[in-house]
């Protein structure tokens, strides 16, 4: 089963800095009945304005990635971390028992847009890691690439929890397959352009919890650019 979520039906908030679409209860937008997808807490779509962005904030027992769409995202974290990353690059953070960061949008002109994911821990109080890898473009032009994945995964960035977040840029008309093992489940994320996926439309900012399903056929309707996140049900 495929469950469309349109974008317009999201929570939004608008603090002139910050730009955000929700898609599950966060801050000032609160749904008890869109509160998680299996063990994705957090799905924040951001647009941070130039010269702007969160301060120092602490976070715990939260297991936290960050997708770069489009602008410079330089973090700074207490553990003694700083660097700015760009389009395509994934910043991870497993808060453990606390851990305190500031995200910032440093260009004097240009927005910076992100996703921003929290997954729940397999368990509290888990040892803290901070990280980033900088993928190229050709790493998922018309492919899939496994950016995140357990422990026991193959990807480059690596969490507690059992999940894998995959990303794809196709040009249009183009195609990609995945096979869904038994017992798992995807939260999928139209970031820009239109896809089908088992010939249902997704458009630039719509969802889709994907359960109960064996295969995702993906058709890119043009250029399309998608993010998903892949766990047990």
């Amino acid at each position: 089963m495929i469950k469309k979520l349109p974008k317009e039906n999201m929570g939004t908030s608008n603090l002139g800095w910050l730009e955000s679409r929700f898609h599950f209860s966060f801050a000032s937008y609160y749904n008890p009945k869109n509160m998680r997808f299996g063990v994705l807490r957090v799905v924040n779509d951001d647009i941070i304005h130039a010269t702007s962005g969160f301060d120092m904030h602490p976070h715990e027992n939260m297991e936290i990635i960050t997708y770069v769409i489009n602008g410079e995202l330089t973090h700074k974290d207490s553990l003694g971390n700083i660097e700015t990353l760009t389009r395509g690059d994934v910043q991870y953070l497993s808060a453990g028992d606390g851990i305190y960061h500031s995200e910032h949008n440093l260009h004097k002109f240009e927005n910076l847009r992100l996703l921003q994911m929290w997954i729940v821990p397999p368990q509290k109080g888990l040892s803290r890691l901070y990280g980033s890898h900088k993928f190229l473009d050709t790493d998922r032009k018309n492919k899939l690439l496994n950016i995140v994945s357990s422990n026991k995964g193959l990807s480059p960035i690596k969490i507690y929890q059992d999940v894998n977040f995959f990303v794809s840029e196709l040009e249009k008309e183009k195609t990609l397959n995945f096979k869904i093992s038994k017992n798992r489940q995807i939260y999928f994320v139209q970031i820009e352009g239109d896809s089908l996926i088992n010939e249902i439309e997704l458009n630039s900012g719509d969802a889709a919890e994907i359960t109960s399903e064996n295969n995702l056929h993906i058709k890119a309707l043009g250029n399309s650019h998608f993010l998903f996140i892949e766990m047990s049900n």
